[in-house]
């Protein structure tokens, strides 16, 4: 039997998929999918990410945070709200949250503190937290310089930076990982950056529904306007691509990806 997938990033919680979601979950696990983090962005979803962990334990496993595009969309309560959902799912992780240095982004210096709120929170509850971060890099060094450094480590997701950078983030607690993005020929450099990521600190996502593969790896097209939707039952296929990228068989790279997930966020 091939080993279990594990999807590290994904938004099941996205309006997008509502009206195939049971279908979809269903595809998953056909495809191998043993379990997958589901990142809440803001508090208008949260109640959403609740009720399909609720509805799949153990399958989906919840995470909740303010994602740097939506921070604005935040009410006076959204950390005493954050807690409380953290408090209902003990087996929660941190996130989607970070720094976001685009133009038409919400203010970086207003990005810093709700990113900080979550660092501490994580620190202070031992918890997991996955990191989104674009253009921003030197403001997150200067960020987690500032906060208390998470025990569990932090995932840098779909990971865009560079390889120097990459390797400065590991002392720090850094984990990286890839999506079927990463597989567009354009990308081949950022492929070459995740090869070199310690095997012990490497995952795999999807982050359906975006990040969608070039079409050799969508095995299960959804319908939609383009571009593409990524379905999150591609991922078999993406780790096939990235395990041949690498130069690893992909039941190697599924086992110690699978492995990986376990660690950084926990058993159930």
């Amino acid at each position: 039997m091939p080993p279990a997938l594990t999807d590290a990033h994904n938004h099941l919680q996205d309006p997008r998929l509502a009206n195939d979601l049971a279908t979809i979950v269903e595809d998953m696990r056909r495809a191998g999918i043993a379990s997958c983090v589901v990142n809440g962005t803001c508090q208008q979803d949260w109640p959403v990410v609740a009720r399909l962990a609720g509805s799949y334990p153990g399958f989906i496993r919840p995470a909740f945070g303010l994602h740097p595009w939506k921070i604005n969309e935040r009410t006076g309560t959204w950390l005493d709200d954050l807690k409380s959902y953290l408090d209902r799912f003990p087996s929660a992780s941190l996130g989607e949250c970070g720094l976001d240095g685009c133009d038409k982004r919400p203010d970086l210096a207003a990005q810093t503190d709700i990113f900080l709120a979550h660092l501490e929170l994580a620190a202070e509850r031992d918890l997991p937290v996955s990191v989104h971060c674009v253009k921003a890099f030197g403001p997150l060094v200067d960020v987690l310089a500032r906060a208390p450094r998470p025990p569990r480590g932090f995932l840098l997701h779909s990971y865009g930076g560079s390889t120097e950078f990459m390797r400065r983030m590991l002392p720090l607690g850094a984990w990286f990982s890839c999506s079927g993005y990463f597989l567009h020929p354009r990308k081949t450099s950022h492929l070459e950056t995740f090869r070199l990521v310690p095997p012990d600190r490497f995952l795999l996502e999807s982050d359906a529904p975006d990040m969608a593969p070039p079409d050799a790896f969508l095995t299960h097209p959804l319908p939609c306007a383009s571009p593409p939707l990524n379905h999150p039952a591609n991922l078999p296929a993406i780790a096939a691509g990235i395990a041949n990228a690498f130069g690893e068989p992909p039941e190697s790279l599924i086992s110690r990806t699978t492995a990986n997930f376990h660690r950084f966020f926990g058993q159930v």
